[in-house]
């Protein structure tokens, strides 16, 4: 079992290519985790409400249903994580994932520690935020955001955040007022320095912006401070 677990973790691995599905499987078990596999993406949102995986493992080209339109569905009702497993490479289609709700991805092919370590890094973030003695809330005018719940809500509309998405807020409004730096914020959020390329942490700003119904053009509530990083704006939110 994975050290950073404390009971067995569920992965629904999406992958038409069953001889590498089997591998992944066979693999993820050894690791102590329970994992169900389907071949096609018209199938996933059943299999996600009757097995209710903690981690979705999720190839791009599926037949069916494409998993780039089924982590678009999934988005609204699924908060868990959602890790984008493709062998495509380019700017796009990666930027395309994170813009629809995913919160990592790997290329193939992938080395299986490398994926277990990505996996590892998603899990570990959702089970230290349920920790009981860091159950805490804070509020902005109408913006009200409870770490314990993991729960957001503007003007008493209710905001589905991903596990990313609110772990990238908490870390901005727990810290309200104060410039944080990129390479901060990919090693509290991603779980991994800053390599100067990677844009995951740019895209979930763009939607949060885009969910706190601020700017991307001229942002007011979460300001990008070039050469610097980002900043939660306190009073910005009346």
């Amino acid at each position: 079992m994975s050290d950073n677990t404390l009971s067995v973790k569920k992965i629904l691995l999406v992958e038409d290519d069953r001889q590498l599905s089997g591998l992944v499987s066979e693999f993820l078990i050894s690791e102590g985790f329970d994992v169900k596999q389907e071949y096609r993406g018209d199938v996933v949102e059943k299999t996600v409400l009757s097995f209710a995986p903690d981690l979705i493992l999720l190839d791009v080209m599926l037949p069916g249903k494409d998993g780039f339109s089924l982590c678009r569905d999934l988005r609204p009702n699924y908060t868990g994580p959602i890790l984008i497993l493709t062998a495509k490479g380019t700017d796009f289609d990666q930027v395309l994932g994170l813009e629809i709700g995913a919160d990592d991805y790997v290329i193939k092919p992938v080395e299986p520690r490398v994926l277990l370590a990505r996996i590892n890094a998603l899990l570990r973030r959702g089970q230290f935020a349920l920790k009981p003695q860091e159950s805490s809330a804070v509020s902005y005018g109408g913006l009200s955001i409870n770490k314990g719940s993991r729960q957001v809500s503007l003007d008493g509309e209710n905001i589905v955040c991903t596990s990313q998405e609110f772990d990238l807020l908490w870390l901005l409004a727990s810290k309200a007022g104060e410039v944080q730096n990129r390479d901060y914020i990919y090693k509290s959020v991603v779980g991994r320095p800053y390599d100067g390329l990677d844009r995951s942490i740019d895209v979930r700003i763009s939607r949060l912006r885009k969910k706190l119904r601020d700017s991307n053009e001229t942002p007011f509530r979460i300001k990008t401070i070039w050469g610097q990083g980002y900043l939660f704006v306190p009073d910005a939110w009346v």
